[in-house]
């Protein structure tokens, strides 16, 4: 240890140096402090004061990045609101354009609704490409390419690379109903016999007997016509009765071991028919322990644990991945069927008539009149004293009634539920959007082999919450999610809508025509799938989400805002120095310290002679 060397004599004057030292560091350090406006540059300098600076400053540095995180995110939010009440405008526009009587009218103004439609398809499309700083807004946590295909891709598909786009899928769906003349939507009418004609759901000519093939079953429950009920205005000369259709039973399964059995996570969609005649997709998600209504035992019970989930429901097809490779069988069932007998000479304007279902859930009436004499127009029957001529006159106009309601009603309704299929499909091959299975009836998600399906969204499809594709902090303890897909529900709705008269073509749409008849069918049912229904789940939906959002978003800033200025006062009283009172403290010093080297001065210019003398 080094000892300074002392001596008794020198004391004093080392005493009033290192006081002078001391003096000119405090006249340096409260100069330094003025100049800066700052009570020390550096931490320690603060003293016990130092941990609330640190503190203090870390809180506002992650204020400035929650800030900078909003800034950012309101653009974000901003340009999505935005997309999305474009797409709801579009969708409006359209069908504002089939509300029109006009519409109905003419071909000019047919052909001028279509091209409403597509533009405004093309217009939909491009706002769910939209970009933010180079990451595309509408594809989830995938933002690094557009997430949704072109119009043109969407309803012409790639020949080239044998793809089908929504045309193809239309058109194979409306095969699959029998839309087009002698099909008549799949329905039977028999030759009459002993003056009675029959009635009865089938399916497609070429297919097995419905009543002893799981072919004709399958084919019952996804397609054609729904026999509902059949009247006569006249029992007493035409008798109308109805047998209820049986549904058929329905199994899911899975092929045996060694194959791999439903695994936790696997997901199988089922179509279940609804009392109404449409269809719903439901999907059923594999877990190894269940215990939401939705969700069955993984593993080797799967099958049964699927079944008892599916209890009551009229199933009609399901589809997965391959593994697990879901199985659907059908068995028993029995198609529904009408009878006409004809037992007397009805009366002129005497009626049928046969209520048929539809399977977009509307349903559509047939109206039969009979006709004293003279010649039978579309929808009329001609009345004979022979009950048996009377009968066959009826299979005719009921028959050719049937061909003519197929290729116009049923034709518009296998449109519109083609376009809803088309859209909900998921690039995940187990939930492609679905296609007809004309070997076995049905439908499949892909086809082994021949064409497969334009997918028209490629972004994330694996969220169970859109909004949580993206979040921004906030603050401390806050995230709001800000993200959406292309895919969501209100989306492909809008989107299903107007592509359904986008793919369509009209030959000859003029009024009183056929093709008119099937156009105005369409526009119907687009026109009502376009309608605003103001709920959480719908476009509105989603656009309040992302307004609610920004609110949140904005309130959280305001409060980062009220937090910085209590931290910035709290770091005036530590960090900076109060002017006037540094200045009135250096003066003194200043003072001090020069009376202090007087005083040095003096007594360093004494000695004994002086102090003698």
């Amino acid at each position: 240890m080094y000892i300074k060397p002392f001596a008794a004599g020198t004391y004093v004057s080392d005493r009033n140096t290192s006081n002078l030292l001391a003096l000119k560091s405090r006249l340096d350090t409260l100069s330094t402090q003025l100049a800066t406006q700052q009570a020390s540059d550096s931490y320690g300098g603060l003293g016990s004061a130092r941990t609330t600076s640190l503190s203090a400053h870390a809180t506002l540095s992650a204020l400035d990045g929650y800030d900078s995180a909003i800034d950012g995110a309101t653009t974000r939010v901003n340009l999505s609101a935005a997309s999305i009440t474009q797409v709801s405008s579009l969708g409006d526009q359209v069908r504002s354009s089939l509300a029109s009587s006009g519409t109905f009218g003419t071909a000019g103004a047919v052909d001028t609704s279509i091209k409403i439609a597509q533009s405004n398809l093309d217009a939909a499309l491009d706002a769910l490409n939209q970009q933010s700083a180079g990451r595309y807004l509408f594809g989830g946590r995938e933002t690094d390419a557009a997430p949704v295909a072109t119009s043109d891709a969407i309803l012409n598909g790639n020949p080239g690379l044998g793809i089908d786009g929504l045309k193809n899928v239309i058109a194979e769906r409306k095969g699959a109903n029998g839309t087009a003349a002698p099909a008549k939507g799949n329905l039977t009418v028999g030759s009459p016999s002993a003056g009675v004609v029959s009635l009865s759901e089938a399916p497609n000519a070429a297919a097995p007997a419905p009543s002893t093939s799981d072919t004709g079953a399958a084919n019952r429950a996804n397609f054609g016509f729904i026999l509902g009920s059949a009247t006569s205005s006249r029992p007493s000369a035409i008798q109308a009765a109805v047998t209820p259709a049986v549904a058929p039973d329905v199994a899911l399964s899975f092929p045996p071991p060694p194959a791999p059995q439903p695994q936790d996570g696997d997901i199988i969609r089922v179509t279940v028919n609804q009392p109404d005649g449409s269809q719903k997709l439901v999907d059923y998600t594999a877990r190894t322990t269940p215990t939401g209504p939705n969700e069955f035992a993984a593993g080797a019970t799967a099958a049964v644990s699927l079944a008892g989930k599916l209890t009551g429901q009229k199933v009609a097809g399901a589809q997965s991945a391959s593994p697990p490779g879901v199985i659907v069988n059908f068995s028993g069932g029995a198609p529904a069927r009408a009878s006409f007998t004809v037992s007397a000479p009805p009366t002129d304007g005497d009626t049928v008539t046969v209520t048929l279902g539809l399977r977009d859930g509307t349903s559509t009436t047939i109206t039969l009149t009979a006709k004293a004499s003279g010649t039978a127009s579309a929808g009329q029957f001609l009345i004979n004293s022979d009950p048996a001529v009377t009968a066959t006159n009826l299979q005719n106009a009921l028959s050719a009634s049937l061909d003519a309601s197929a290729s116009t009603t049923l034709a518009a309704a296998s449109s519109v539920v083609a376009s809803q299929d088309f859209f909900a499909g998921s690039k995940q091959v187990a939930f492609a959007p679905r296609r007809v299975d004309a070997t076995n009836g049905g439908f499949l998600s892909e086809p082994a082999s021949g064409p497969k399906t334009m997918i028209w969204y490629t972004g994330d499809d694996t969220s169970t919450d859109p909004r949580k594709t993206a979040t921004v902090q906030v603050n401390a303890n806050v995230k709001v999610g800000i993200g959406a897909q292309a895919n969501e529900a209100p989306i492909q709705t809008v989107l299903a809508g107007i592509a359904a008269l986008a793919a369509e073509s009209f030959t000859d749409p003029a009024a009183g025509t056929a093709e008119n008849a099937r156009y105005q069918a369409l526009a119907e049912r687009s026109r009502s799938i376009l309608v605003p229904d103001g709920t959480a789940n719908s476009i509105e939906g989603m656009a309040s989400d992302l307004s609610l959002a920004s609110k949140n978003m904005q309130d959280a800033k305001a409060q980062n805002r009220s937090a910085r200025a209590a931290l910035e006062d709290t770091l005036g009283g530590i960090d900076s120095i109060d002017t006037n009172e540094v200045t009135v403290q250096l003066l003194s010093l200043q003072t001090q310290l020069q009376a202090s080297y007087q005083v040095t001065s003096i007594l360093s210019k004494l000695s004994l002679v002086n102090y003698l003398s």
